[in-house]
């Protein structure tokens, strides 16, 4: 069944109701990019500039360096990074290969990192070096045969490398968050023996647009984190969809600041891959901060801003507070979490820009649905659907039978963004991706009659906190490997500024010792800081149905009326 498309009417000025036929892949994309401005400035990295021309001699010539190394098509290279110069040129080098990136948080614990590098089997890994010692540690049939270490600091300019050096307290603390000299190690290659290979050469075959380019770990819509493949051909389609909702953009002359880790499926789309594929200057901040905005908004001012609620906030109120002059920015797209009414005003009225609301899941690379950049928005939606996709509300105990407009039902998706599958997870694949090329959301929505669509609930039990998906299954295992629990369960609770966080319900052995203080500092030793429970409440038992499974529903009913 094919919908009709009433969101067209909404679309705003210059949007096309389909975007053109995919005919590069991502590496051929960033050589279109370095044809086109090849003088521009492609990356800035605390002041620092790398050209699109550089950018595709720099990409090259690791390439090479990866092929030496034995990385040929298909193979995967994990990068475990933070935004930095060489996250960029290692994701361009390694497909052009025709191999298969697979980001990772580089904040994640051992035993999360471990749990990914057992899944996919990578062997090769480009790492940030405050992480090598974790990677190299890993056991013989995990560890990857090659592992390069990074140091993101020799892509910094000289003179804040000299005082990253001095012997002062300061500069000690600074150096100490951005590198670590890992542990000689065999097996392990700095990146710097690397980046000066002789290039690449073109006779090697570049991918294919159906070749798996990605693999992006998630939760999906069943809670356990496996691994989505996304082809350069959905990739490169989600690029061409963001640039035809904003036609306003201007090729070659958009400066956009990568704020967003570039490992999250957001960030790297609308970074990674859309920024280039306008000849944008993309600014790499390897974390998140007020004052590194302002030491940027002097040299660089930024005229695209993707990210999340959080980060609009906080900008637009150091803006009122402290005189920070965000005007340049025209267009800001928040993702990953609801935007509230009151951050769309407050940001708008700071900037004098728009700011609306997308909606997506890594497995529709990520962006699927979005707000017109125009008057037709409606805040409190997550929009309507882009170019070349479609959406089908269903009953989520039978997708094959359609909801009324304004009824509640799961959303299907369908567009060239839809990933390929899980890796190695058949099951799970045909559980999600339908008959027809429909992807389950597992989000229960209402869809009015003009196509905007307003989340109502999730039908999967996924957590989003902070933009990033925790599955309450991983959570839960952690927490019972501790001596003194019993049982589990970990669900999410509403915070008051509308967004969510994870919270745990525990069930400890008669005589046990332990407390929430102590169980928050086991978990933190296992498992990325986000994923924490930053609630624990200890009970007797849980509720559970008839074969015995917790229901997590009534658990956290029960833990919202006892707060």
């Amino acid at each position: 069944m094919t919908p009709s498309k009433p969101w067209l009417t909404s679309y705003a000025e210059g949007v096309p109701s389909e975007i053109d036929e995919v005919t590069e892949t991502l590496p051929e994309m960033l050589q279109s990019a370095a044809r086109k401005h090849g003088r521009g400035s492609a990356l800035v990295f605390f002041g620092k500039e790398t050209s699109y021309r550089d950018l595709e001699r720099q990409v090259a010539r690791v390439a090479g360096a990866l092929r030496r190394l034995g990385v040929s098509a298909g193979d995967r290279v994990a990068l475990v990074l933070p935004n930095c110069t060489q996250h960029v040129i290692a994701f361009y080098a390694a497909l052009r290969l025709g191999a298969i990136v697979v980001e990772h948080n580089p904040l994640y614990t051992e035993r999360e990192l471990r749990h990914q590098f057992e899944d996919h089997g990578a062997q090769i890994a480009i790492v940030w070096d405050k992480v090598v010692d974790t990677i190299a540690g890993f056991p013989a049939d995990v560890r990857p045969a090659h592992i390069v270490s990074v140091d993101m600091t020799d892509a910094m300019p000289l003179p804040q490398r000299i005082v990253l050096r001095l012997p002062l307290p300061k500069a000690r603390h600074a150096r100490h968050k951005l590198t670590t000299a890992p542990t000689e190690s065999e097996g392990v290659t700095p990146w710097r023996h690397i980046q000066n290979h002789r290039p690449l050469s073109r006779r090697v075959p570049s991918p294919k647009l159906d070749d798996v380019a990605l693999l992006q770990y998630t939760s999906g819509t069943t809670g356990t984190p496996k691994g989505a493949m996304l082809t350069h051909r959905n990739l490169r389609a989600n690029a061409m969809q963001g640039r035809a909702w904003l036609p306003g953009l201007r090729e070659g002359k958009e400066t956009v600041y990568a704020v967003l880790p570039l490992f999250h499926a957001y960030g790297l789309t609308l970074c990674l891959t859309f920024a280039m594929s306008i000849g944008a200057t993309l600014v790499l901040f390897p974390t998140f901060d007020v004052a590194l905005v302002r030491t940027a908004l002097r040299r660089d001012p930024p005229t695209f801003l993707p990210a999340v609620p959080p980060i609009y906030d906080r900008l637009a109120r150091a803006a009122g507070r402290e005189g920070l002059d965000l005007s340049t920015i025209r267009f800001a797209i928040s993702g990953a979490m609801p935007l509230p009414v009151d951050t769309v005003t407050r940001w708008e009225e700071a900037t004098g820009g728009l700011l609306v609301e997308g909606y997506g899941m890594t497995e529709s690379s990520p962006v699927a649905l979005g707000n017109p950049a125009g008057a037709t928005r409606r805040p409190g939606t997550v929009g309507i659907p882009f170019p070349s996709t479609i959406v089908r509300v269903v009953d989520p105990d039978d997708a094959t039978v359609d909801v009324p407009n304004g009824e509640p039902g799961e959303l299907l998706l369908r567009g060239p963004q839809v990933f390929a599958g899980y890796w190695n997870r058949p099951q799970e694949t045909a559980d999600t991706l339908l008959d027809g090329g429909w992807l389950r959301s597992g989000d229960i929505v209402t869809v009015a009659d003009d196509g905007f669509v307003t989340i109502v609930d999730r039908r999967k039990e996924l957590i989003i906190t902070g933009g990033f998906n925790v599955s309450p299954s991983e959570v839960e295992e952690v927490l019972r490997t501790h001596p003194d629990v019993t049982d589990a369960a970990v669900v999410s609770l509403p915070r008051g500024d509308g967004t969510e966080m994870v919270a745990a319900a525990v069930v400890l052995h008669p005589n046990a010792n332990a407390d929430v203080s102590a169980l928050k500092d086991y978990c933190r030793t296992r498992l990325a800081d986000y994923k924490v429970p930053r609630r624990i409440v200890f009970v007797d038992d849980m509720p559970r149905n008839l074969i015995g499974k917790v229901l997590r529903r009534e658990v956290r009913e029960q833990m919202l009326t006892t707060r």
